[in-house]
């Protein structure tokens, strides 16, 4: 396992729609191991392909926040949600690739999703609160959204504005 390089906004490749994953093979289980490395050092708690300039529908999750408690890492290949509630949750998000900016995002508070596992099996569960929102801000990566496209147009702009200074000021040091 090694960590990967997070793509800082504005890069094109956040924007862009990720491909279908067609074999889970031994290199995707080892993207998928790397980008649990990479999200678990941020630290954060979901990683999308795309955040780490792979263009493939993969990501990876894990939102056990309590102290002691034991990690629940998920690795999701080709996500999609199948089923979402009508009542809606308003989180506070943040992303690895727009570090240190926070926004208010509302989205269907339940989801159900279906994946490919790293047994290269289909799984669905329902997820609930901080999961749902983590699973749907991560699929938004995979179809090239971030959670900055659900702010006004202002924000947005501002927000990518810092985004560009911080990487003129990472390329000089």
């Amino acid at each position: 396992m090694s960590k990967r390089t997070i793509l800082i906004h504005p890069d094109p490749r956040l924007k862009t729609v990720a491909s279908p994953v067609t074999d889970v093979n031994g290199a995707l289980i080892s993207l998928a191991d790397d980008m649990l490395e990479t999200m678990y050092a941020a630290p954060g708690i979901g990683l999308a392909a795309p955040q780490v300039g792979v263009l493939t529908r993969a990501l990876v999750m894990d939102c056990v926040k309590e102290e002691g408690a034991e990690p629940r890492p998920m690795v999701m290949f080709n996500p999609e949600v199948i089923a979402s509630s009508d009542e809606r949750n308003v989180y506070e998000e943040g992303c690895l690739s727009i570090p240190e900016q926070y926004a208010d995002v509302e989205r269907p508070a339940e989801v159900t999703v279906r994946w490919i596992g790293r047994d290269g099996e289909e799984h669905q569960e329902d997820f609930a609160g901080l999961w749902a929102t983590c699973v749907q801000h991560e699929i938004d990566h995979l179809d090239g959204r971030l959670f900055i496209d659900y702010l006004k147009p202002l924000k947005r702009q501002m927000i990518t504005r810092r985004m560009q200074k911080l990487k003129r000021e990472r390329a000089r040091s």
